[in-house]
């Protein structure tokens, strides 16, 4: 069969390096892949790169964390006013926007087959080690690296739709899956990860592990996956693998047995809404999260730095503690409107220009302006306007600057998102946990809504707003639902002029809500690859 590009990986890759706690520093020895993989340690250093490998996934363009609010009604594109419309193209739905920008996500889509070809090889290897007479970390390894690669695919299947379905190392050119066999697929893993991964509860975790898989995090997965794939397929089950029965009792048993819970105060959970008082990394609401750290380094080339998070800071200007970035996704009014004036929720997730009194200079440079930007996921600044991400890379002796440095972790599933889907699977304690996640929101002020599919999925918006999850809840409740609620038109400020923004139903509607297939990655497919509907 002709050959892939994309996937022929070439034995640098595996030249490991990591993050703070589970993923470190340290750097392990070039192996080929026919002489490693023979004892537990060197495993344990492939595994190290299988997780490094997902840390990097959104280091090019296409980050899914802020794709997934651009296409939301929750942002517009932004960006600077002189920019290319790239993220107009994203947020719009139309190719038309930016012509030029047809394989706006091929970085993206490189990454993620990279990180998958590491999770693969390391898979196919493990019988060959010497594991003595205890086979359980065997086991728990594989565990890990098969959650990885289901929560990459379930990645891919909602931007994509059919993508190449590679569980083996290949470097072949072949077709891509239906999606019921890729979900299959992701089903299997996470069932194996959460039925093999030890008990442990949050509290008797070692901190040497935060970062790593968990079984609780293997069943919340489920969860989403179950409610998004048989949401926007409108099935039964999940792909023949799991019920809706067994969905919800994965559920219950991460609230049963996990030890992870609500922090108490809503705004504690994110670093620039409190400060002082942030819950920190791992707190006991953090089921599964993404890793960074500030230690990237243009001179040794260590790149551990989450490098989305500067595209949603403010336009070039910093006040403390939020630091300057680059005004992608600013955020739509709309979302700002929508919470009751008594949710603690929104000031802690939004950045109010007036409401903060923040002298913001720069609307001549940004597009799309609206007065209000993310604050759970921002750049931090000093008091004196500095960077606190370059500040410590300085500090660190490394050489490093606010781009590549910044080390916010990305949560990908917090314990409110399971209560929240148990309630949604009609739980038994469906209105505790309803009210659980309310009660935070509204502490004095909470008054009880009865527990219905309306409402869970409204207070998921207010929950969640700008965590990269509102537009897959649009998209999971049917197409049409989603394209009437992200379309409308309104106006901004382009530059400092007001201009008229429209996002058109027909277009959503037109791709299925899926995104374009890089164009790069079609050629190098000889045509195999074939363009999505509506691009």
């Amino acid at each position: 069969m002709r050959k892939f590009n994309i996937y022929t990986i070439v034995v640098s890759l595996l030249v490991l390096s990591g993050c703070s706690d589970f993923l470190d520093t340290q750097s392990y020895t070039t192996s080929t892949v026919e002489n490693y993989y023979k004892t537990p340690a060197e495993v344990y250093s492939a595994l190290v790169g299988c997780y490094d490998g997902v840390q990097s996934l959104w280091s090019g363009g296409g980050a899914f964390p802020v794709v997934s609010e651009i296409f939301s009604d929750n942002v517009f594109g932004g960006g600077g006013n002189g920019d290319g419309l790239g993220m107009q193209l994203l947020d719009e739905f139309d190719k038309s926007r930016s012509p030029s920008d047809q394989s706006i996500f091929n970085a993206a889509w490189v990454n993620y087959y990279k990180a998958i070809y590491r999770c693969n090889i390391l898979l196919g290897k493990l019988d060959q080690v010497d594991w003595g007479t205890d086979t359980s970390l065997k086991t728990t390894y594989e565990a890990e690296v098969r959650f990885l690669r289901a929560f990459m695919y379930f990645d891919m299947v909602r931007l994509w739709g059919s993508v190449p379905l590679l569980t083996e190392p290949s470097a072949d050119n072949i077709a891509p899956s239906d999606p019921q066999v890729i979900y299959a697929q992701i089903a299997q893993d996470l069932v194996f990860a959460s039925e093999n991964l030890p008990a442990t509860s949050y509290a008797s975790q070692p901190v040497t592990t935060h970062g790593r898989v968990t079984k609780w995090a293997a069943e919340s997965l489920i969860g989403r996956v179950y409610l998004f794939y048989t949401g926007y397929y409108q099935q039964q089950d999940l792909a023949g693998v799991v019920t809706k029965a067994q969905a919800l009792a994965y559920l219950e048993d991460v609230i049963a047995n996990s030890g992870h819970g609500l922090v108490s105060t809503f705004a504690n959970l994110w670093p620039a809404a409190s400060v002082d008082n942030y819950a920190g990394e791992d707190n006991k609401e953090t089921v599964f999260a993404i890793k960074y750290t500030y230690t990237s380094d243009y001179s040794t080339g260590n790149d551990d730095g989450n490098k989305w998070l500067v595209l949603l800071g403010m336009r070039s200007f910093s006040s403390y503690p939020y630091g300057n970035g680059w005004g992608v996704g600013t955020v739509n009014p709309k979302l700002w409107d929508a919470y009751n004036s008594t949710d603690t929720r929104k000031v802690a997730s939004i950045i109010s220009i007036e409401g903060e009194n923040l002298a913001f200079k720069n609307q001549a440079d940004q597009r799309e302006y609206t007065g209000y930007y993310i604050k759970k996921y921002t750049p931090m600044s000093n008091k004196d306007g500095s960077s606190v991400a370059q500040t410590l890379a300085a500090n660190a002796g490394l050489k490093s600057d606010f781009q590549i440095a910044q080390f916010q972790d990305y949560v990908v599933i917090r314990y409110a998102d399971v209560l929240l889907m148990a309630a949604e699977l009609g739980s038994p304690s469906a209105q505790s946990y309803f009210d659980q996640v309310r009660q935070r929101a509204y502490g004095a002020n909470f008054s009880q809504l009865p527990v219905s599919q309306e409402n869970i999925m409204n207070e998921r918006r207010l929950e969640f707003a700008l965590e990269g999850i509102r537009y897959w809840d649009l998209l999971r409740q049917g197409v049409d639902v989603a394209a009437n609620a992200i379309a409308e038109t309104t106006q901004v400020l382009n530059g400092g002029v007001t201009a008229t923004k429209t996002i058109s139903a027909s277009k959503i509607l037109a791709t299925k809500g899926l995104q374009q297939i890089p164009d790069t990655q079609i050629s190098l497919s000889n045509g195999v690859l074939k363009q999505n509907a509506g691009w």
